[in-house]
């Protein structure tokens, strides 16, 4: 079989206000906008070179469980949720996995999980 491997160009968070999700994501993760439509937006690479973390703007809320979710290396967990917390995430759960290196899942403003991880 012949073909193209792709390449993750963008992973897209679905959403019921833009400017929202743009300020606490953008704010999170020391991120700016590039590109805002309608009824999308764009914030910058992650990591400079990675794929661009993109919103859509849908009628519909969240109403179950991510089904894929954001792994934030962190070196606190306590630290950054409390970041995330002064930028409107809640916590989804307390501190889990192995004591020495824990992780934590948290939600966005709108319901996302994701989870803030340190490395042993």
């Amino acid at each position: 079989m012949t073909g193209v491997t792709p390449k993750v160009s963008n992973i897209v968070i679905d959403c019921a206000d833009l400017d929202a999700m743009a300020a606490f994501w953008g704010g999170l993760l020391g991120m700016r906008t590039t590109e805002a439509t309608g009824d999308w937006l764009d914030l910058e690479p992650l990591g400079g070179t990675g794929p661009v973390l993109s919103f859509q703007l849908v009628p519909e809320g969240k109403t179950i469980k991510n089904r894929l979710h954001l792994d934030l290396d962190v070196p606190d967990i306590r630290s950054a949720g409390e970041r995330a917390a002064s930028l409107g995430a809640t916590p989804a759960t307390g501190p889990m996995g192995n004591p020495a290196s824990p992780f934590r899942v948290w939600r966005d403003p709108e319901g996302n999980e994701f989870c803030f991880c340190t490395l042993p």
